[in-house]
């Protein structure tokens, strides 16, 4: 994948949306919650202060996020689905 998010904001590969309940039922795809997990693939530099200077991420590619339900920007590259988020809108890092 080549894509560099600008500024504050992260590109997220969603987690995959789950097919059963933990009682085993199968879910059909129209009762699957989107997922609000991801691993984070790619983060822009950072946020720019007011006089000018580039505050760093506290995200790293790699780390394994929780985010809003109705975060972000959905993108689709190379049938492979995305979530571009600002950094804000990212909950938690889950260890």
């Amino acid at each position: 994948m080549k894509i560099k998010p600008l500024g504050d904001r992260v590109v997220i590969k969603p987690s995959e949306e789950k097919e059963r309940t933990k009682g085993g039922i199968v879910l059909p795809d129209t009762a699957k919650e989107k997922p609000q997990e991801g691993e984070i693939v790619a983060v822009g530099e950072g946020k720019r202060s007011d006089d000018g200077k580039i505050i760093p991420l506290s995200v790293k590619v790699g780390d394994k996020v929780l985010y809003g339900k109705y975060s972000g920007t959905e993108i689709t590259i190379n049938d492979e689905d995305y979530l571009i988020v600002r950094e804000d809108e990212i909950l938690a890092i889950i260890s």
